[in-house]
């Protein structure tokens, strides 16, 4: 059992449903309950698909159809009030936060008298920072601190804002439940995350996979995931003319079977955080093809000894590196042997000692 430290948190968050970074938060609450913090969660947005700990207030459950600007402002009231009430030593804010006008409202008035550390976990900051530059500098400039998934993104982030509140904790690992599964009689390589073709560049995935030897050696390949872009990409599939070997399976929280049995999986993103498919893959000891976008891959992989780094948007590059996972087994053997040992670090308990030592050098 944890010792209790007697300081409360407040984990503000769009929701805990679907996505990389909402899974980050539900398990961020489990980490800082592991250490002792009293944990709260507020989300805003009335979805929850991953398993967290502490006391869960969902503003989402007082949205109706008719969300009106004073029914927005009545919520706002109530999120205000539980942070009054609840006196929280730290607000730990996981949201993307684009609007310049509501980051205002949020400094000025819900987070006034609180300490706020502000989560970034993209490499695109113009989803977790405001546009316009005076603002932002002034959310960082009265934060705690600002912490990132990735060294690149806290760099940048120091650059830009000319500061040095910026640090980097990583992504942790979780521990799958290692239960009995159902074997799989096929070959298959695996994508897990979002559908959506702006960021994820699944088309990329696809020409790859097209262009490689993997469809003539029976392999198939699995897209695990939901999203706005679905019926575009069964599209994208049907004109290639391999909607024949591509599955598209619907989002689930259980994705152990699929990464366990999976021959390896692919991250082909046009930018990240400090992607959770990559080291839940090699958690499991699946090996990995990324290519090398910003920013998180070149922070996990080390290319030819737990899988194979590429050029981003270079379709030949992909097709070979799955051709190479496939048809040289002594470089396949070499990265099985070496993906768990390489994501070691990445453990609850070590990332949850790191949040820790921030927390406790602001109490000390």
């Amino acid at each position: 059992m944890p010792a209790e430290n007697n300081m409360k948190l407040c984990l503000v968050a769009i929701s805990l449903g679907k996505g990389g970074a909402e899974r980050s938060t539900a398990l961020l609450s489990q980490m800082l309950d592991m250490k002792g913090y009293e944990v709260h969660i507020v989300i805003l947005n009335d979805l929850v698909a991953y398993e967290y700990s502490g006391k869960l207030f969902n503003l989402g459950k007082f949205k109706d159809n008719q969300d009106t600007l004073l029914k927005r402002l009545a919520r706002f009231r109530k999120l205000r009030n539980y942070l009054i009430t609840e006196n929280f030593d730290f607000i730990i804010d996981n949201r993307t936060r684009s609007s310049t006008a509501k980051e205002l409202y949020y400094l000025k008035y819900i987070y006034k008298g609180f300490k706020q550390i502000y989560v970034i976990r993209s490499a695109n900051l113009a989803h977790y920072l405001p546009g316009n530059n005076r603002v932002a500098k002034k959310l960082i400039d009265t934060s705690y601190r600002v912490v990132t998934v990735s060294k690149l993104i806290a760099k940048e982030v120091n650059n830009i804002y000319k500061t040095d509140k910026a640090i980097a904790i990583y992504n942790p690992v979780i521990s799958f439940e290692t239960k009995e599964i159902e074997r799989s009689d096929e070959d298959y390589i695996l994508f897990m995350g979002r559908l959506e073709e702006k960021v994820k560049n699944l088309s990329l995935l696809m020409k790859g996979y097209k262009d490689s030897k993997l469809p003539e050696n029976n392999f198939r390949l699995k897209i695990l995931g939901s999203g706005e872009d679905e019926d575009f990409l069964k599209q994208q599939a049907e004109e290639m003319g391999i909607s024949n070997t591509v599955d598209f399976i619907p989002f689930t929280a259980d994705v152990y079977p699929y990464l366990k049995q999976a021959h390896f999986t692919v991250l082909t993103s046009k930018y990240e955080g400090f992607p959770r498919a990559l080291v839940e893959s090699l958690s499991v000891g699946t090996p990995v093809v990324s290519v090398d976008c910003v920013s998180g891959p070149n922070e996990i992989i080390v290319d030819g000894e737990n899988g194979l780094l590429i050029e981003n948007n270079n379709p030949s590059q992909l097709a070979e590196a799955m051709n190479r996972m496939v048809l040289d087994e002594k470089l396949y053997a070499t990265f099985k042997r070496n993906s768990i040992q390489s994501v070691a670090h990445l453990s609850l308990e070590n990332i949850a000692e790191e949040w820790d030592k921030i927390l406790r050098n602001e109490a000390n």
